[in-house]
């Protein structure tokens, strides 16, 4: 085999650490321009404009030791060689140093770091003399005098100047910070699955949400040892997970003494480095259709270090690497290796509330006054909900409230009283339940969209995985820790199989999440707002038939919604009309018809409104409080004389001609003591709509107009007009199954078989009949020898010919 020449590199690296000590020294930063950029991040708001040194003072500030990161913008590399250039032709990006750095950005960390070493000046103060320094220094000091003695020993020994003097220590001991790079504003972020092995060593920047993020745990990048021979100090740099201990001394004294000391591992010299591993995925109109979304891992370093939570979404940058497998993974891996992105910058995507109504502009604060001096602010934001749907105007109006909610109330013994809002939406299909959804989980900084069939009990709450940094059992939080002060949209809440469901009970009200799997037991945060959106359970809603016949579920989670809106698809000649034309001007113009105002309320400009309005906490005057009180005990006495009006109606009519009311009055219509927390909420969240310091009795009013709208739907019948004249009920069943009986016979005239009980039971209910309509009839005609239901009513038999 011949033998083949090493490829050498066109890079001068002696010649590219000049070109980086001159940009280092020379670059100078505009505050002004950079702001016109919209860079706030690489434009300092305390330097002005046209100061010289921005990353001289960035060095400096290291060396005080008030600054551990030294960021470097690839777009200041890109302005430098541009204004350095001298061409008169247009500096090519591909033959540039930002250019190069993008693309092999762990080499050009080394070399940044060198020219750090170099160029970092003497602190302003001398830091030994600092009472707070640490351990480090001390030990740095420490070793520096030994040095020295050893030196000037061995010089007084004769044997030379320098010769023999004690090898200085590494750099990246003494380094006590680190550089990162910022990635160009013109780079676009990719999904998981478009980052591939052409990038590998490139500073990519990837689009994701964070599922998981470890512990921060201490990472050794340098090893420091100590021989029990002689004493001498070695050290041994870690660049990966995994490295083999050194054990034998490699000191002068012991190569001369032959004694070949044992070295044993100082934790206390040796530098740490704050490590956290975080998992990203791809979001969800980042997946095709029919896959999966993938994941990858991202390490943190340092500064990047718990800059993630689970549920945010981000953009994060960094150098795209191969990580190798270790022990018996390596042997059935072979040649494959894992991935990982170490990361650099981190850019959130969705700011927490406090974070958006503190980066608000004045800009934003003029609309944001300008909208409450215009009046009307609390309909005219409503409508910017989700404006491409047509009507609703209630439903949104209690949207609005979920999303600005009411403050939490802490008392004194540590008990909290939740004041997120939970907003069921039932009905029809087809009425936009979905895309309302969408929408608030869309707006939401901390917003979790996920579907009842898509969803198992672990993927809501948590789920105990094994984590592979440290092999332990660690809990992953599901889509309810994940939108922890945020909005969870759970869409088909119907599907949901119900062990699953009965996980969310305590959410919705503890807001709290108990785990006890594994040797694990724990009690983790879920403060978020529950938005479900459920469909009934025959296809389309029967007003006959009361809300949980409808919904087919139990009153105790209903119970615990606040507003639970019945949105039905009734035809309308003047409402259709209406929605035709908006849907029509939709996708005529491809916008809602309210852009075109002159001060639109768009999404942006929502979030800003609801940050602004949580950064409020409504105080609760003595006077709005009895006015409450008695609003409630007003009415629990209506309720009260309505379920014995009820109770009346059912003794005296027992058998009596069915008008289509339901047999008893909707459970989840009752008033509760939680419907006295649903009034506060509500009230509260509309005196922070208006930006009041305390709630008003127009605020109860309106909260008293929205629980009244939802149970008008709630107890919604058709009008009688539309409703068709029906003889006795029984009568009317006992035909159903008649019908249904002569249609499974062998033929006219021939005997009628036995019927499935639960086959005409689904079709007494769809016809509009109730199960205990279903059991009076079978009953009656049983006590007339007509009708025979075995023992495990199973089975339907006819006694007597019809």
């Amino acid at each position: 085999m011949s033998a083949l020449e090493a490829i050498r590199s066109v890079v001068d690296y002696e010649k590219e650490v000049e070109r980086i000590s001159e940009f280092m020294r020379g670059f100078v930063s505009s505050g002004k321009k950079a702001a016109e950029d919209g860079d706030t991040e690489m434009a300092d708001a305390t330097y002005p404009e046209k100061a010289p040194g921005k990353y001289v003072q960035q060095l400096q500030q290291v060396a005080n030791r008030t600054l551990d990161t030294v960021e470097v913008a690839l777009d200041d590399v890109r302005a430098f060689e541009i204004s350095h250039s001298g061409a008169h032709v247009p500096f090519a990006f591909a033959s540039s140093l930002a250019f190069r750095i993008e693309h092999n950005a762990r080499s050009y960390v080394e070399l940044f770091s060198k020219v750090v070493d170099r160029l970092l000046p003497e602190p302003d103060a001398d830091a030994m003399q600092d009472a707070e320094a640490d351990v480090m220094d001390v030990l740095y000091q420490a070793r520096r005098d030994r040095d020295q003695r050893d030196n000037e020993a061995l010089q007084a020994e004769g044997e030379g100047e320098g010769e023999g003097a004690v090898e200085s220590f590494p750099a990246e001991l003494k380094r006590r910070f680190v550089v990162r790079f910022v990635p160009r504003r013109e780079q676009r972020a990719q999904a998981v699955r478009e980052v591939g092995a052409g990038q590998i060593g490139h500073l990519v920047t990837v689009r994701g949400l964070v599922t998981r993020v470890s512990e921060v745990r201490p990472a050794m990048v340098v090893a420091a040892y100590v021989c029990d021979a002689c004493g001498s100090e070695m050290f041994q740099q870690v660049k990966s997970r995994q490295f083999l201990p050194l054990t034998q001394c490699q000191s002068r004294r012991c190569v001369e003494n032959r004694s070949r000391g044992r070295l044993h591992r100082q934790t206390r010299g040796s530098r740490f480095v704050r490590f956290q591993e975080v998992r990203l995925q791809e979001l969800t109109d980042q997946v095709p259709m029919g896959d999966i979304p993938r994941s990858l891992t991202v390490h943190c370093i340092e500064s990047t270090a718990r800059s993630l939570n689970p549920g945010d979404v981000a953009h994060v940058s960094g150098v795209f690497v191969p990580l190798p497998y270790t022990g018996f993974r390596a042997l059935r891996a072979g040649l494959l290796a894992d991935t990982l992105l170490e990361a650099h910058h981190v850019r959130p995507l969705k700011r927490r509330y406090d974070e958006l109504a503190a980066a608000a502009s004045p800009e934003v604060h003029e609309r944001l006054a300008r909208l409450h001096r215009d009046g009307d602010a609390y309909a005219r934001v409503a409508r910017a909900i989700a404006p491409e749907i047509f009507g609703h105007d209630d439903v949104k109006k209690a949207l609005l409230l979920l999303l600005v909610g009411a403050p939490t109330k802490r008392m004194r013994d540590g008990m909290s009283i939740r004041g997120d809002i939970n907003v069921c939406l039932m009905g029809d299909p087809g009425v936009a339940k979905s895309q309302l959804l969408r929408f608030v989980a869309k707006v939401a900084p901390r917003g979790v969209y996920t579907t009842g069939r898509g969803s198992s009990g672990a993927g809501l709450t948590a789920a105990v995985l094994r984590d592979a940094a440290s092999g332990e059992l660690v809990l992953e939080g599901g889509a309810l820790v994940l939108a922890d002060n945020g909005i969870c949209a759970i869409d088909e809440f119907d599907k949901m199989d119900e062990n699953d469901r009965t996980a969310i009970h305590e959410v919705m009200e503890q807001q709290t999440i108990s785990i006890s799997k594994a040797g694990i037991t724990t009690t983790l945060n879920a403060r978020t707002a529950i938005l479900a959106a459920a469909n009934p359970a025959r296809s389309r809603y029967n007003p006959r038939l009361t809300p949980e016949e409808n919904i087919n579920l139990p009153a105790a989670l209903l119970s615990r919604f606040d507003v639970l809106f019945l949105m039905l698809d009734r035809p309308s000649h003047d409402d259709d009309l209406r929605l035709a034309r908006h849907v029509a001007w939709v996708h005529t113009h491809g916008r809602h018809p309210g852009s075109a105002d002159a001060d639109p309320i768009d999404a942006d400009m929502l979030r800003h409104f609801v940050a602004s309005a949580r950064a409020r906490s409504p105080s609760l005057p003595r006077a709005v409080a009895d006015y409450v009180v008695g609003a409630y005990v007003q009415l629990r006495q209506q309720h009260k004389s309505a379920s014995a009006a009820a109770d009346a109606r059912r003794s005296l009519a027992r058998s009596a001609v069915d008008s289509g009311i339901s047999s008893s009055r909707s459970a989840i219509g009752a008033t509760t003591p939680r419907t006295l927390l649903a009034i506060l909420r509500l009230a509260q969240a509309r005196a922070r709509v208006r930006a009041a310091d305390a709630v008003e009795i127009e605020d109860v009013d309106e909260a008293l107009r929205l629980m009244d709208a939802a149970h008008v739907t709630l107890d919604a019948r058709p009008p009688a007009a539309d409703r068709p004249a029906r003889a006795d009920t029984s009568s009317a069943i006992y035909a159903l199954i008649v019908r249904h009986a002569r249609m499974l016979a062998a033929g006219p005239g021939a005997e009628l078989p036995q019927i499935g009980y639960a086959e005409m039971l689904d079709r007494v209910r769809d016809a509009g009949f109730s199960e205990a309509d279903f059991s009076r009839c079978i009953q009656q005609y049983e006590d007339i020898d007509v009708l025979h239901v075995n023992v495990s009513r199973t089975r339907i038999t006819f006694v007597s010919a019809p």
